[in-house]
């Protein structure tokens, strides 16, 4: 009896002397039209999440004028709830830095700056803490995207405002050579981490392989504060030929289980199509590989995630807030995933 009660109170010294600290948990919201859906709202609630990030536009050169333009943003056909902080995301893409001087990097600086507030005063908010910037950048546009990053710090319409940005696996491992932003706060985006293009199984959305080459001996010496973003969507990317043909929006997981249609490969997550498929655009003998993400491979990246990142208050994203997608993610899975960080 005695034997138990020591080994009980080792273990509330163990419990006791294990560092705790708060996750919030949200979601991105990626769609170009915001509409108050409530399930969406209702997921909101559940997980008592205080903010949603919000893409606002993404950026890219204009194939006229070779100059940055705002790309399908977001219209807001309701407000945001009303509990619920928006944290704005701009996703620009990584070409817009390679030929940008510094007058016209303060332009785009301050041009981003208008339009984002414009668009949070449409979603109903009159004010926000932080704003996100989502760019893959490398070593040739480091120098230039840092400088908007400072820019974008010093427009007036963001005087006391966050700046935060992503941060892919790459830049985590190639920390000498991409530099390190000048921020406060990164987004640690633990998805699309394959090579999407190459023909084969492997699932390019999430591959635990790649998470332990490129981060195992380097999250808990990044010197910035980082938060996580975890995957929860699926897609459907077309090879014809053995090559790469786009993802496809019109194929399901209830289509690809059709044998009229399609053949799945034994133990793959390849399909082959039987027939022409005018309406989805595919040709017969096209190959379909579906790639998805479950609770499980959830779990393992959390469970990865919490060994290596330094333990602190964190936000947690998931990606992304959709009411199709929810229906594959119940709250007690999700729940699971938070509580193992």
């Amino acid at each position: 009896m005695r034997k138990i009660s020591i080994l009980v109170v080792i273990a509330l010294l163990f419990t006791a002397c294990k560092q705790k600290f708060t996750v919030h948990s949200t979601f991105y919201f990626w769609r170009t039209q915001y509409k108050n859906q409530k399930t969406e709202t209702e997921y909101l609630n559940h997980f008592k999440s205080k903010s949603l990030y919000v893409r606002i536009m993404d950026i890219d050169l204009n194939s006229d004028t070779q100059e940055p333009a705002p790309v399908s943003p977001i219209t807001f056909k309701d407000s945001l709830p009303s509990k619920i902080d928006i944290v704005p995301v701009v996703y620009i893409v990584n070409n817009v830095f390679n030929n940008l001087d510094e007058n016209q990097t303060k332009l785009l600086a301050n041009r981003t700056a208008k339009f984002v507030d414009a668009k949070v005063k449409q979603s109903g908010k009159q004010n926000y803490k932080e704003i996100q910037i989502d760019c893959d950048w490398t070593q040739t546009t480091r120098d230039k995207y840092f400088n908007f990053l400072k820019l974008l710090e010093q427009a007036p319409i963001f005087k006391g405002k966050e700046i935060s940005v992503t941060l892919r696996l790459h830049q985590v491992k190639n920390l000498i050579s991409n530099g390190i932003p000048p921020v406060k706060k990164v987004m640690l985006m633990c998805y699309n981490m394959g090579n999407l293009r190459k023909y084969g199984e492997q699932n390019s959305i999430l591959d635990m392989n790649e998470m332990e080459v490129y981060l195992k001996d380097k999250l808990k010496s990044y010197p910035l504060k980082i938060d996580v973003a975890l995957p929860l969507f699926s897609w459907a990317v077309i090879f014809r030929k053995q090559q790469y043909a786009g993802i496809s929006k019109h194929i399901n997981k209830e289509e690809l289980n059709n044998t009229k249609l399609f053949s799945r490969r034994k133990n793959t997550i390849l399909y082959d199509l039987l027939i022409d498929y005018p309406a989805a655009g595919l040709k017969k003998n096209d190959v379909v590989r579906w790639e998805e993400i479950s609770t499980e491979d959830l779990l393992a990246t959390s469970s990865f995630l919490s060994r290596y990142l330094k333990p602190e208050e964190r936000n947690l994203v998931f990606y992304h807030l959709d009411t199709d997608l929810l229906k594959t993610f119940k709250h007690e899975n999700l729940q699971k995933v938070i509580d193992n960080f």
